[in-house]
């Protein structure tokens, strides 16, 4: 890939293993968080930026240039203001895009989302209407023109209890676990992979081993259809 591959929210800890997992597939990465120092230290070489999605004129220098971004911002619960999921991962993603349009080369995109997004009665749409919010940013992506890909985790764990096995869904209909692992493996394989743009998909764990190639999964999987065409 030419050009550095920004991850917004490298710091936490889903953001942290997508950094490593590019730093050791070769990658430039940069960290993109408002406490880039806070969490793992990065990899040697991976360049810490100091920006915050909330503001939009804190995000350009750091996405200048790059090639790809990955988003992977904690909401935060509250009902309104700089914690909410409104204000991060809407507002959060609409200031990113308007920074990569300005100032990174049509970026490759990968947004890091939640199942259950369209299901708007579930219980965790009372905590900001996260729920809701969580939509809203992907579709912004959807219709942002970028080569994207949208990937929705099942609920988050540290170790691989549900099996290192990997199943890609699609249609918000599932339910499961998935490690985090597993989830910033399946943003760095989008990142590189034709079959996987244009996709929003669902990842969860199973039995088994895991996957020694993810282009059979990202094959089987449709591409979205057009927002104006969504019931």
């Amino acid at each position: 890939m030419h050009g550095p591959i920004a991850v917004i929210g490298g710091a936490g800890r889903l953001g942290a293993l997508v950094t490593r997992r590019l730093a050791e597939a070769g990658g430039r990465v940069r960290v993109v968080s408002r406490h880039p120092e806070r969490g793992t230290p990065p990899p040697p070489g991976v360049e810490p930026w100091q920006a915050d999605v909330r503001y939009a004129d804190t995000l350009g220098p750091a996405l200048r240039g790059c090639a790809a971004v990955v988003f992977s911002v904690e909401p935060g619960t509250a009902d309104s203001g700089p914690d909410s999921p409104e204000t991060t991962v809407y507002s959060g993603v609409r200031n990113v895009l308007t920074a990569a349009a300005e100032y990174a080369q049509r970026p490759r995109f990968v947004l890091v989302s939640q199942i259950f997004v369209t299901r708007r009665e579930h219980p965790m749409n009372a905590y900001g209407r996260l729920l809701d919010w969580r939509l809203r940013g992907e579709d912004a992506v959807r219709d942002s023109g970028l080569a994207y890909t949208v990937v929705r985790p099942g609920w988050l764990a540290d170790d691989g209890g549900a099996g290192a096995g990997v199943r890609l869904e699609q249609g918000d209909r599932g339910d499961g676990w998935v490690s985090r692992a597993s989830v910033a493996e399946a943003c760095v394989r989008a990142l590189g992979s034709p079959a996987a743009t244009r996709r929003t998909f669902e990842v969860y764990n199973e039995p088994g081993p895991a996957p020694a190639d993810w282009e059979p999964l990202f094959r089987a999987l449709a591409p979205d259809p057009l927002l104006a065409l969504r019931p």
